[in-house]
Parts: structure tokens; C-alpha cells; sequence
């Protein structure tokens, strides 16, 4: 006996810019000019690791790259129920489909890609649509409410929607942003509309949400141990955000990037400069000495690997190890999390489970916290 019908999306282009520093994938300009610098696709294998982990249900999904692969990867049987109308993939498709999965009876609607993605969701259901949906997060980042905090929890939300097992439906915001102003250093956000959302607690993510900056004073606090961590000609890798940007310009280097990741070596007297601004993960491959990595979490969301910095690849992690990872965040930014965990997703769900547990957060000068850390 079939489970329920559920109904897949896939943005096969989705998160294509990440790696290479793009900071979003939106527009055909954009696609192109992360494959030139050596971007892969990998909305499809995300895809795949949610359906690998789902209970029997019957799935329909568009063909090829839009979903059909996805379930061929996961060794599940699917109903194709729309062609693209081209070998390549547009908004207009994704809304195609869509519409084309609810003609077909869609009970649960799961789409892989990111905010972008769910705003083409959103048009093709109308403006108040009572349909279930759940994003598979495969953006750059994500700052909307529809997402699953991991391709896994994607399948554990399906997993109790099905059983009807602790799951209740809720209005989830969808955020617009403007892509354009994320290159230029600047964080331009609207909200777009909502989706009903099945949520789970602590698998299903929250709104991005916006900030002040960090207190004045804690800045200073921060570099000082961060610069006593690294030490003198220590290489340092500074994720984004407004309080690793604080940071920064506390050891004196103002310029680098809100957005985007940044190589910096420490000089004496506590001080850095810019060796590389919004850098690609192939130049952080590349380094001559294993860096140090200084993230401090999204606001509200929680994440500190997988949303805005996928520059830090797998095997960078890796080879950092727990003990050059710093993570940054002042007691009112814990707080603000009311106990909800950091979160990872790497892409690499063994690496994933590997980080995962407790870890030291730097609050200020002399000052730490043990939080917990969850894929």
C-alpha cells in the first residue's frame, strides 16, 4: 500500500553562485558566470538525500533535473507529470510544474532550490494557498521560513506530516531579496507573501532576522580573542554578518565584506588586512597553510555553516578541524535564539554529524558560552 501523494520540485540551478562567491543564483548572467568559474549544480543530489530518507509515499515530480533525477538517484519510482519546455530551466518552468503537481492531486508539495524558488512556489499557488509546502534549502541564503534547516529534516517534516504525528500547519513568510544589492555589500529584503508550511520544532527554519549590529563595546572584545587565537601572521577566514564585519574593522581592516567570506592575516599589535575579499572556495582550497575560521550565526536562524558561506567546503572544514573553528556571538544574539540549537548543513551530512554537539562561542573579551551545535 502507497502513502500519501507527494509532489516534487527541483531548481536544478539553485545555490549554483555559493561556492564561487556570487552570493545567489538568480538570472541566466549569473548562471553563466558561476560556471565559468567552475560552479556544479547540486540541487539534485540535495534532493535526493530528502527523498532517501522519506517513508512510502507515492511521488510525482516534473522530468529530468526538476525531479525525476533526484528520485533516480534515490532509488525511488516516480510519476512524471510535467516536461520543462526546454533542455534548460526557468522561473516560468518551476511554475509549470508546480501548477501541474497540484492538477495532479498533490497532497504535500516539496520544492528543492531557495528564496527565489519559493517565491515562483508561491505565484504558481496564488495568493492565499492552503496547500502543504516544505522546501528542500539548496540556496545560497536562504532567508524565508519555508525551508527545512537540512535536506534530512526536509524528510523527518514529510516523515510526521504523513503519519500525522506532531505536525501542524502554519503561515511560513517568504522574503524577496534583492540579489543585486547582496553583491553590492547591502541587505535588501521584503516580504513577499506566505506559505503554508508543515513544521516540525527545530526542523523546520525561522525567518532571518534583522540586526542592529553588535553592542558598540563587543567588538573590540571579540578581535582581541580572535586575534589572540590566531596569533601573529596567522591566516584567518571571516565568514559574513554584520558582527564578524565588527569585527574586522576592530582589527583594522574596515573594508572587508557584510556579505561575503574574506581572507585576512594577522599582523602584530592585534591588527589584519585583506588578502582576498568575497573569496571562491577553489582560492580557499589553495592556501598555503591551513586558516582559522571566524563565522558567528545568521540572526534569528541560527545557521553557521551552510547559508552565505558555502565557500567553506567539506574539505576545508575538515582540515581546520573543531579546534580552528571560532564562532562568534554576544549573549543578547545567544538569547535571541530562545535555546533553539546553531545549526549546520554543510552538504556533507557526516560532516554534519561530526561537528555536531557542544561547542565554545567566543561572547567578549575573556567571555565564552557552550552551545549547542545540530546538522
Amino acid at each position: 500500500m502507497t502513502g500519501p501523494l507527494v509532489g516534487l520540485v527541483v531548481n536544478p540551478v539553485a545555490g549554483l553562485g555559493g561556492r564561487v562567491g556570487l552570493k545567489g543564483s538568480d538570472g541566466a548572467d549569473v548562471q553563466r558566470r558561476a560556471r565559468e568559474l567552475g560552479a556544479r549544480p547540486e540541487a539534485v543530489l540535495r534532493a535526493s538525500l530528502t527523498l532517501r530518507h522519506l517513508p512510502p509515499v507515492e511521488l510525482i515530480t516534473a522530468a529530468g533535473p526538476m525531479g525525476a533525477d533526484a528520485a533516480t538517484a534515490a532509488g525511488l519510482p516516480a510519476r512524471t507529470v510535467h516536461r520543462p519546455a526546454g533542455p534548460g530551466t526557468t522561473a516560468a518552468d518551476t511554475r509549470a510544474a508546480v501548477r501541474a503537481l497540484v492538477a495532479a492531486g498533490a497532497r504535500l508539495l516539496l520544492f528543492c532550490g531557495g528564496d527565489g524558488t519559493a517565491r515562483d512556489v508561491l505565484d504558481a499557488l496564488g495568493p492565499e494557498p492552503r496547500l502543504p509546502v516544505l522546501g528542500i534549502p539548496a540556496g545560497v541564503k536562504m532567508h524565508s521560513a519555508v525551508f527545512a534547516v537540512h535536506p534530512r529534516a526536509a524528510a523527518e517534516v514529510a516523515t510526521a506530516w504523513a503519519a500525522g504525528r506532531g505536525v501542524r500547519l502554519e503561515p511560513a513568510e517568504v522574503v524577496d531579496r534583492d540579489e543585486a544589492a547582496l553583491r553590492e555589500g547591502r541587505v535588501s529584503a521584503r516580504l513577499y507573501g506566505r506559505l503554508t508550511v508543515p513544521v516540525l520544532p527545530e526542523r523546520v527554519q525561522q525567518r532571518k532576522t534583522g540586526s542592529a549590529g553588535p553592542d558598540p563595546a563587543a567588538p573590540a572584545g571579540l578581535a582581541a580573542e580572535v586575534a589572540e587565537r590566531v596569533g601573529p601572521d596567522g591566516l584567518l577566514v571571516l565568514g559574513p554578518g554584520s558582527t564578524t564585519h565588527a569585527v574586522a574593522a576592530a582589527l583594522g581592516a574596515p573594508h572587508a565584506s557584510l556579505t561575503g567570506v574574506d581572507l585576512l592575516r594577522l599582523r602584530a599589535g592585534r591588527t589584519a588586512r585583506v588578502l582576498l575579499r568575497d573569496a571562491r572556495a577553489d582560492q580557499l582550497r589553495a592556501l598555503p597553510a591551513t586558516p582559522w575560521i571566524a563565522l558567528s550565526p545568521i540572526g534569528g536562524q541560527g545557521f553557521l555553516l551552510g547559508r552565505g558561506n558555502q565557500q567553506l567546503t567539506p574539505g576545508l572544514l575538515r582540515a581546520a578541524g573543531r579546534e580552528r573553528l571560532l564562532v562568534l556571538a554576544t549573549e543578547a544574539k545567544l538569547a535571541a535564539l530562545a535555546g533553539r540549537p546553531l545549526l549546520l548543513d554543510t552538504g556533507d551530512p557526516a560532516l554534519d554529524d561530526a561537528l555536531s554537539g557542544h561547542v565554545r562561542v567566543i561572547t567578549g573579551r575573556g567571555s565564552c558560552a557552550v552551545y549547542r551545535l545540530s546538522a
